[in-house]
């Protein structure tokens, strides 16, 4: 995966807008997934899964917070996300496809908070 420039300051600059706040939004995208896909709450049957619940809120941090660290390794997001990937295909044996819609969710989010700043090219960034 090769970011442009342009792409990478997006990333950047969205993310430190969601880094004081990835409990909250990542709860929110987590209860938009479930939502919009409730199949995939098959994974997180030990969660409570009601509106702000301290399960949404922590996992959803740590979902944010693994990709804002990922943030800060643009150039080999591979390597910065291989263990949790292992971890996700091999332990959990998440369906992958799961993944591309969470992604969807986190988008969704972060439009409804940032607007006109989440960009077609911040988008397009965050997509990849």
């Amino acid at each position: 995966m090769t970011f442009s420039d342009a792409e990478k300051a997006a990333i950047v600059s969205i993310w430190g807008k969601v880094a004081g706040h990835s409990d909250d939004i990542g709860a929110e995208a987590l209860e938009r997934l479930f939502l919009s896909f409730p199949q995939t709450k098959t994974y997180f049957s030990h969660f409570n899964l009601s509106h702000g619940s301290q399960d949404l809120r922590s996992h959803g941090g740590k979902v944010l917070n693994a990709i804002g660290g990922a943030a800060g390794h643009l150039d080999d997001l591979s390597g910065a996300l291989s263990a949790l990937s292992d971890l996700h295909a091999y332990k959990l044996r998440v369906d992958p496809g799961n993944f591309r819609l969470l992604s969807h969710s986190i988008q969704v989010t972060l439009a409804a908070h940032f607007g006109a700043e989440f960009t077609p090219t911040a988008q397009s960034a965050w997509d990849n």
